[in-house]
């Protein structure tokens, strides 16, 4: 008889096989569901304090919490593979990334500018409409990069550790960052909560992604070395504690140069240089989908493999 942990492997390798196969849902996404649920409560609750961010943050994730505990507390054997897979499924993006990287690659390939910039919002925040082919490369590069640890290794990771909860709770951390952990002037002090939540929450699978990037590299022709070396060098100098280590990783395994200036909507970000390469163009950004792809099989790897060492609630010693 299976184990609950087990039952959580095999949901995992399902959530990651539905993911390959069919990328993100295409309709009744539950995340585009609990963003409008943040939206909404934001028009009712924001003020410009850091207390009245941290309670809104609160009350979102405090439900995502509660609601995975019921499903998962309600689900035995089976039941408890598809809870997991579901959940899990939700919240990973590896794939949906991959194409849209792959998109953008083969608009600039063709030369169309115009078609890149309207698809980069995708991939990222930045400002598109002073962006030329060499920086839409880039721009979709790092996104590609920090994405696959915020989108795919952090979400298996923390369904392998934490089950239908720590998944759910997880993947709104994220949204809830991407909504409002930003420096713009409205959210500078109300999304700082979830900004520092976020921070948190992608401590270690950053630094599991950036691991599984050294030992992705050679599939792609990429350096290990050279990833571990940027990775000492220059990940710490990266505003983010986590995006800097597989931002890094990728640059020193690509051989490419990431970093500079950076031109949000709300303000102009001058960031650190990543590696010492060359400025990143579309076959660069063509290997780090597929550095990604690499990387997230492995990830679903190492987490399935965490649910599979885990303790299976037997005794050691059983009573006489």
């Amino acid at each position: 008889m299976f184990a609950r942990r087990r039952w959580r492997g095999v949901g995992i390798l399902a959530a990651q096989l539905a993911d390959a196969a069919l990328g993100d849902p295409v309709r009744g996404h539950p995340v585009a569901g609990f963003g409008w649920c943040a939206a909404a409560l934001e028009k009712l609750t924001y003020r410009d304090t850091r207390a009245a961010g941290a309670l809104y943050t609160g009350v979102l994730l405090g439900g995502l919490a509660v609601a995975g505990a019921l499903i998962e507390r309600g689900a035995r054997g089976p039941g408890l593979a598809a809870a997991t897979a579901s959940a899990t499924w939700a919240a990973l993006g590896g794939t949906t990334l991959g194409r849209t990287g792959d998109r953008l690659a083969d608009l600039l390939a063709a030369g169309d500018i115009d078609g890149a910039r309207a698809l980069l919002p995708s991939l990222c925040g930045r400002d598109p409409s002073a962006l030329d082919t060499d920086g839409l490369a880039r721009a979709a590069l790092e996104s590609v990069a920090e994405n696959t640890s915020d989108a795919h290794v952090a979400p298996l990771l923390w369904a392998a550790v934490g089950g239908v909860p720590g998944v759910m709770v997880y993947r709104g951390v994220n949204t809830l960052d991407a909504m409002i952990g930003h420096r713009s002037p409205r959210y500078a002090r109300f999304g700082w909560a979830a900004a520092r939540l976020d921070d948190i929450a992608n401590y270690l699978p950053a630094r599991v992604g950036g691991a599984l990037v050294v030992v992705c590299a050679p599939l792609v022709g990429g350096s290990p070395a050279g990833a571990l070396r940027a990775w000492r060098r220059d990940a710490a100098r990266h505003p983010s504690p986590n995006a800097g280590v597989v931002e890094a990783t990728f640059a020193g395994a690509l051989g490419v140069r990431l970093g500079g200036p950076t031109q949000y909507h709300h303000e102009l970000e001058i960031r650190p240089t990543l590696g010492d390469g060359r400025i990143p163009g579309i076959g660069d950004l063509r290997r780090a989908v597929r550095l990604s792809r690499a990387v997230q099989a492995a990830a679903a790897v190492v987490a399935i493999g965490l649910t599979a060492v885990g303790r299976s609630g037997r005794r050691a010693c059983p009573r006489r």
